[in-house]
């Protein structure tokens, strides 16, 4: 499987040193290089710039904050196989709403995600890997980039999917799931560049042409991928294959 030939590569990405700097992305398309963010209070972010001083600024305004640091041009590259070449990280399926493909993990919301993941035409099992990265399933998980509830929904993404409280576990859910699949509708189908986005931004997608190349990112991708292959059925030897034929 392309996931087993990533994974010395990704090895040494968890070993490697947090980033020292992030990216801030705003809603209105700019990015902004800075040296630390912190919460102020409720509805704004304090992000230090790295040429000195701060600026204070309401979340609404930000879409997003990255680690800024970009991996080696040799994982870049093989991800890049994985993707283009070799039907992507994620299985190669139709990540359409199946009933016959369920949450992977037993939860209470569990039949909220089903809801939602019927209703926007989603894939179950990908909604609960997703909800898994995000939050491990705590409603009440607050990031320190500011991302809230189960699905991590930056106020300026609520704002955007209708939500008015991330921390309504319906209302948070419904908001991610249809946020997932505006990503997918946007990239084909595509779960590898859809999940990527819904890290990174879809704008940074764009921008790479592809799975953009942060450590964070690429991190992110695999380990959801990496759920939803280990829940997949093992595909039967072939000398089995073989025997079922000739029967």
């Amino acid at each position: 499987m392309t996931i087993k030939r990533l994974l010395p590569f990704i090895a040494l990405l968890l070993l490697a040193s947090p980033a020292g700097a992030s990216i801030a992305l705003f809603v209105d398309g700019r990015a902004m290089k800075i040296s630390s963010y912190k919460l102020v209070g409720e509805s704004e972010v304090q992000l230090s710039l790295k040429s000195g001083g701060a600026i204070t600024v309401p979340l609404t305004r930000v879409d997003r904050i990255l680690d800024d640091e970009i991996v080696p041009a040799a994982i870049v590259e093989e991800v890049k196989k994985a993707v283009e070449k070799d039907g992507g990280i994620f299985p190669t399926r139709s990540w359409r709403y199946d009933e016959a493909r369920k949450p992977l993990f037993k939860s209470k919301f569990d039949a909220i995600i089903v809801e939602a993941a019927k209703k926007f035409d989603v894939d179950a099992a990908l909604v609960s890997a997703v909800i898994k990265a995000e939050s491990d399933f705590n409603a009440r998980e607050v990031s320190d980039k500011g991302a809230r509830g189960l699905m991590q929904l930056m106020p300026s993404t609520a704002e955007r999917f209708g939500v008015t409280d991330s921390y309504d576990p319906v209302a948070n859910i419904y908001g991610g799931v249809r946020y997932l699949r505006w990503l997918l509708k946007t990239f084909n189908g595509n779960a590898d560049l859809a999940v990527a986005a819904y890290n990174a931004g879809e704008g940074n997608v764009w921008k790479y042409n592809g799975v953009p190349p942060f450590r964070e990112t690429i991190n992110y991708i695999t380990r959801i991928a990496k759920h939803i292959r280990n829940a997949m059925p093992a595909a039967p030897a072939a000398s089995k294959v073989a025997d079922s034929h000739a029967r």
